[in-house]
């Protein structure tokens, strides 16, 4: 009981702080969401609405989609799903490629996704641009979850 009132709050907050600051909560989350499908499922719910329709939107709505096809049971749909999100991913960094935000999204998936799907191509061009240009990140939740992805 208790852990749904928690979960319960948290949609709550995560649904009110969308609103003014959308971006904030994604990156704030983005960590969070490969062990907790609720709020993984929420986000994704909640950036396919935002009008929003932004480079940066787009890729954490494919990095969520490619880690929501852990949640997923069927091997079928975890496959359509990933896809799905690397698809988005890709398609935000055609449009900014030299956007460091969106390559670390590329590399935080790339790096954590399975060999066998066959998306770990840009992994050293993608770790060599953000070391480069690190000291353009202007948002402290960024800084902190490129550390947290070095570090692991």
């Amino acid at each position: 009981m208790m852990n749904l009132f928690s979960v319960l709050l948290s949609a709550i907050f995560f649904l009110t702080s969308f609103i003014a600051s959308d971006l904030d909560v994604v990156r704030t989350n983005y960590n969070k969401v490969v062990f907790d499908k609720k709020l993984c499922k929420v986000m994704i719910s909640e950036l396919e609405k935002t009008k929003n329709n932004s480079a940066t939107h787009l890729a954490y709505l494919g990095a969520l989609q490619t880690i929501w096809a852990n949640h997923v049971f069927s091997p079928i749909s975890k496959l359509n799903t990933f896809k799905g999100g690397k698809k988005n991913i890709e398609k935000a960094i055609e449009t900014e490629p030299n956007n460091l935000e969106l390559r670390f999204i590329r590399l935080s998936i790339q790096k954590n996704a399975p060999g066998f799907l066959g998306y770990k191509s840009n992994l050293k061009e993608d770790t060599e641009f953000i070391k480069e240009n690190r000291n353009q990140i202007e948002s402290e939740i960024v800084q902190q979850n490129i550390e947290t992805l070095f570090k692991n």
